[in-house]
């Protein structure tokens, strides 16, 4: 099954400068093969479910690798089963929205 995963993984006890620890999370994204897009408060995912849960928790274990005592993960799932979606096609629909509004 696809799925469209929207994720913040956040590593605690280590500080407030996090940007080492997100650079490890996108490697093992993106080593996994995953369609994986950073934003400025997580990432967003694409791929088979089993697929994206397993390198999810190859980060935490990644990142507990790396001295991180905690890791919290917030996390929102999205699967359909009358057609595929991709995380493109839904930003096309929104952007095909807009454009129409432009034009009025």
């Amino acid at each position: 099954m696809k799925v469209i995963a929207d994720l913040a993984i956040v590593p605690l006890g280590v500080g407030v400068s996090l940007s080492r620890y997100v650079a490890a999370v996108e490697k093992i994204l993106r080593e996994a093969g995953l369609n994986a897009t950073l934003h400025a408060n997580g990432t967003n995912v694409e791929g088979e479910w089993d697929e994206v849960f397993a390198a999810l928790k190859k980060c935490h274990e990644a990142l507990h690798e790396m001295g991180v005592p905690r890791v919290a993960t917030n996390l929102r799932c999205s699967t359909r089963t009358d057609r595929d979606q991709t995380l493109a096609g839904k930003i096309a629909a929104v952007e095909s929205w807009l454009s129409r509004d432009a034009g009025r």
